[in-house]
């Protein structure tokens, strides 16, 4: 069996994050979409939120599955069978920083990373973006599926939790 994961922050997931991991689910029999927690970044939404509002926009996706990890992308991928690190990007600063890290995970353990480049029209999104413009009340409908949206406007009613 062919297994993949999409790890990520996924603070919140975005029409760009679901665009690659769709587009991943055609090319492996089963892709894990793992939420990580980024010691670099405050989350918005606790990992359990995250779980929750990504199940609900791939549950029309037979062969993907989510769950959380913690530590090592790579010993992960050891506990969980996986043989491919599927990563979407957006812009040559992205290529950098994530061809180092696939560098390091094949050489720590022989999985290899898949780029999968963004869709034109998902190129500019970050969830960071995601949630600056709702801290300032700008509307991101567009950019995050409708319980997503629903999610941050209502943390937008509390601004402190955006902080």
């Amino acid at each position: 069996m062919k297994r993949a994961v999409c790890p990520g922050s996924f603070d919140p997931i975005t029409h760009g994050h679901l665009d690659i991991i769709e587009r991943a689910s055609k090319h492996f029999d089963e892709v894990i979409v793992a939420v990580f927690v980024n010691r670099k970044k405050a989350g918005l939404f606790s990992v359990e939120e995250r779980l929750e509002l990504i199940t609900s926009n791939v549950k029309h996706l037979k062969n993907v599955r989510v769950d959380s990890g913690s530590g090592l992308l790579v010993e992960y991928c050891k506990v969980n069978g996986v043989t491919a690190i599927v990563k979407g990007l957006r812009a040559v600063t992205d290529f950098d920083y994530e061809l180092q890290m696939a560098q390091v995970h094949t050489q720590a353990s022989g999985v290899e990373t898949m780029f999968m480049a963004t869709s034109p029209t998902h190129s500019f999104l970050s969830s960071s973006i995601v949630k600056e413009l709702a801290y300032y009340g700008g509307d991101v409908s567009t950019m995050v599926p409708a319980n997503v949206h629903a999610a941050l406007k209502s943390r937008a009613a509390s601004p402190k939790d955006l902080d």
